[in-house]
């Protein structure tokens, strides 16, 4: 089946899920800052100024998420050959993950697992930037445990049909899509709520990706580990707003061979990003 054919599928079965009514929804908007970005090729520390967009939701069968960053880089990840303004970038993320026991009217319950589910959905990004002009598109799928904690835990093991079609401004030369090897990825989403005197959450995300063959130019990949952490403060009630409506804190990113350059060859592909975090729920 070709790439093609598998995104027009998703995306179909993805609209036909995200019809159905939502039982519930958390939209937000969220603003977070750093100073400590990396990106392949450049040995710089990158600052960038990410707004974000999230809307999650729950319905009869499972739930949805949607994510979509917009991503503004300092002059430092510049965007064109001698441009004194820096890089922009759009990253969507989509996943759909069925719960069985809600499709099956049956509990899947054993040990620390709460339920069993499947997880689909896509990433979609374009990048304008000095270099690779990143445009990447993928499809994930797999299976998902949603274990028994406070709040939630998703963990899934997902295939990834991922491809890219970059154009390099230095010499003006476009490379045509090409598809990666099929590979996996082990990646867990969580949002914990715990108190401490005032309201606290420990939301994130992390990915464990398998290498996924060559790239476009003949070169090897290898495995990425990505992990994306906060602790966030509930100031709702403190100015005078309904719960979870106002949110500060603090966030750090691990992401060692950043989308499979490996970091022993190619600098800037390890990030370790601090970062200050603000989100507006409604």
């Amino acid at each position: 089946m070709s790439h093609l054919v598998r995104t027009t599928v998703a995306l179909a079965f993805f609209a036909a899920c995200s019809a159905q009514a939502a039982d519930w929804t958390d939209t937000s908007l969220s603003y977070r800052y750093g100073t400590k970005f990396a990106e392949p090729y450049n040995s710089n520390d990158i600052t960038k100024n990410i707004v974000n967009l999230s809307s999650v939701s729950g319905y009869k069968y499972g739930k949805n998420f949607f994510s979509v960053d917009l991503l503004m880089s300092s002059e430092l990840d510049p965007s064109a050959p001698g441009s004194n303004s820096g890089a922009h970038e759009a990253y969507v993320v989509y996943r759909h993950t069925l719960d069985f026991g809600k499709i099956f009217n049956k509990s899947y319950a054993f040990g620390p697992v709460r339920g069993l589910g499947a997880t689909a959905g896509f990433d979609y990004n374009s990048k304008t930037d000095a270099g690779y002009n990143s445009k990447k598109r993928m499809v994930v799928a797999g299976p998902t445990l949603m274990m028994d904690v406070p709040g939630f835990l998703d963990i899934s093991l997902l295939a990834l049909w991922e491809s890219n079609a970059p154009y390099n401004t230095f010499t003006n030369q476009a490379t045509p899509r090409y598809a990666y090897k099929t590979h996996a990825m082990l990646t867990g989403a969580w949002g914990i709520p715990f108190n401490v005197g005032i309201p606290l959450s420990f939301e994130g995300y992390a990915n464990f990706i398998t290498g996924k063959g060559t790239n476009e130019f003949g070169g090897g990949t290898a495995p990425e580990t990505n992990i994306d952490m906060q602790i966030m403060y509930d100031i709702s009630e403190a100015v005078g707003t309904p719960k979870n409506t106002f949110k500060i804190g603090i966030e750090y990113q691990y992401w060692k061979n950043k989308f499979g350059n490996p970091d022993r060859t190619v600098p800037g592909a390890t990030a370790k990003t601090p970062m200050v975090r603000a989100e507006y729920h409604f």
